[in-house]
């Protein structure tokens, strides 16, 4: 598949991803605000209702403190009676009523007529009491009586009206609430509205001064509050103010789009699959890639030996060509040489893949460091002098006694020192500086040189499989890729560490740190 192709269901997959995820974290934050609409105006309703509860209890309270003493002083009668007889034996009595209040305005007044039949004619009495003008009076005094006692009744209620609003509202606010009262009404109102959890109120004047706070009271929530005016028909000075917060409302309020978790954790998983799943897509492209570069350069650095040894060999069976002893000596050294390097590119790639296979077997023993890098760089001295160059040694680790498999450790002296001469710049002498010290009960080995350098880009990359630094249209530079692998396994596995610094066109700096052995 193209990488064009990749590209592109990638930036189509990766869309949908985040449209489906932004989808449903928009829908959840309009769940939520709902739900905080809602909860809010539940509450608003409930302190309302609550308020207004507070309102008429204060008037019931005064309303039944004051009938007993009301029906006993403000209902005075004031009676005026008369009589007057009648032919057939009955007695008619006529009284008069007025209702009162304590400061002696007249509410209302009324008549009230009675018969009154005489022992000694009862039986003519009997009769008389069917007589349909008698019913007809009765019915109306009853009436009147009916109108009176409202206009009472009214008048009553005006009273305590006025007691309350020029009374009442002069008491503190603590004497005119019954906080238990209150609790119970808010409780109560809540439920009605649907909100079952747990709350704090306070109580205050109009002015900010604390009269009441429930006994539980916790400042968790307190910032997200609700306020309600008490006796809102007073006036001002004496107005009060409830309070209410509750210290579990974002779990309230989030407890609705819980079911949405598990979809937009599902949903992330997948997103995070994806993007693992490309980025193995990618490694999986370039490792080819590498590898196709891998076998390109090993067919082409195998075919270099095998053509010289081709040629040897031919020239040894050629019967037309003068075989003199130097000249049998020269093809002998020929086929030797190319024989030699055919097993050690050989060997390169069977070395990678025992430690890819974790098999690599080490025969470590104690060497010392110092005389391994001398040792060395004496050897590499006529190639480097070859450049125009030289080597320089600075030995100043005084503990530099190691355990390592001597072979493979001074195979990674010589790639490192390989390079250095491999990537010099053209036409230029190269210098080569090696130094060892010690550190924290350490010992440290670093290999400079003046050539080329590497960018930085490069930088992390040296050390991967395969991968070979781009040197534009030189191809003198030959190689597998495989040598700074190789020289970090070897290293790691001994348990040191190499890091690398270099600025391109002045140089590069490697150095190992390697645990030391105290004799």
């Amino acid at each position: 598949m193209k990488k064009k192709t990749i590209w592109a269901i990638a930036i189509i997959m990766g869309f949908s991803f985040l449209a489906l995820l932004y989808l449903q974290l928009n829908y959840i934050e309009e769940m939520v605000r709902m739900k905080k609409d809602h909860f809010d105006e539940s509450v608003n309703k409930a302190l309302y209702q609550a308020s207004r509860n507070l309102e008429l209890n204060e008037t019931l309270r005064y309303l039944e403190k004051d009938v007993n003493e009301t029906e006993r002083r403000a209902f005075s009668v004031d009676s005026i009676g008369t009589r007057s007889g009648v032919a057939d034996g009955t007695l008619q009595q006529s009284h008069q009523y007025s209702v009162s209040g304590r400061d002696g305005t007249i509410y209302s007044s009324f008549e009230l007529k009675t018969i009154t039949t005489r022992p000694a004619s009862m039986a003519k009495a009997l009769i008389m009491r069917n007589d349909k003008n008698s019913i007809s009076e009765t019915t109306k005094s009853m009436q009147e009586i009916i109108k009176n006692r409202y206009i009472y009744q009214k008048a009553l209620l005006d009273r305590v009206i006025y007691s309350i609003l020029y009374t009442a509202s002069d008491k503190p606010l603590k004497e005119r609430i019954n906080f238990k009262m209150l609790d119970l009404d808010l409780k109560g109102e809540l439920m009605n509205n649907g909100i079952k959890i747990p709350y704090h109120f306070t109580v205050s004047t109009q002015d900010g001064q604390e009269v009441y706070r429930c006994p539980d009271y916790s400042t968790d929530g307190e910032q997200y509050s609700y306020s309600q005016l008490l006796f809102r028909n007073d006036p001002r000075n004496k107005m009060g103010v409830v309070k209410i917060h509750f210290p579990d409302m974002n779990s309230y309020i989030f407890s609705s789009v819980r079911f949405m978790i598990p979809s937009i954790v599902f949903t992330f998983v997948l997103l995070i699959t994806f993007v693992i799943t490309l980025v193995l897509v990618f490694r999986q492209k370039k490792l080819t890639e590498i590898k196709n570069d891998f076998i390109n350069n090993m067919t082409h650095e195998l075919k270099t030996p095998i053509a010289s040894i081709s040629l040897a060999a031919q020239m040894l069976n050629d019967e037309s060509v003068n075989k003199s002893e130097s000249m049998m000596k020269h093809l002998g050294g020929v086929i030797n040489d190319e024989s030699k390097r055919l097993r050690f590119l050989v060997e390169k790639v069977l070395q990678m893949s025992m430690f890819d296979r974790k098999n690599m077997v080490f025969k470590k023993k104690e060497a010392d460091l110092n005389e391994m890098v001398e040792a060395i760089a004496h050897s590499f001295t006529l190639r480097v002098e070859h450049t125009g160059g030289k080597i320089y040694t600075d030995i100043g680790a005084v503990d530099s006694t190691i355990f390592v498999d001597e072979v493979h450790f001074q195979n990674v002296i010589n790639n490192l020192l390989d390079n250095a001469v491999k990537y010099r710049k053209p036409d230029q002498p190269i210098d080569i500086y090696l130094k060892t010290w010690n550190d924290n009960e350490r010992l440290h080995l670093s290999i400079s040189d003046t050539g080329l350098g590497i960018k930085k880009e490069n930088l992390k990359k040296i050390f991967d499989k395969f991968y070979r630094v781009h040197t534009g249209n030189r191809h003198d530079a030959k190689g597998f890729g495989l040598g700074l692998a190789y020289v970090k396994n070897i290293v790691e596995s001994h348990d040191g560490t190499i890091k690398v610094e270099s600025e391109y066109g002045k140089g590069t700096t490697f150095t190992i740190s390697l645990p030391v052995i105290n004799l």
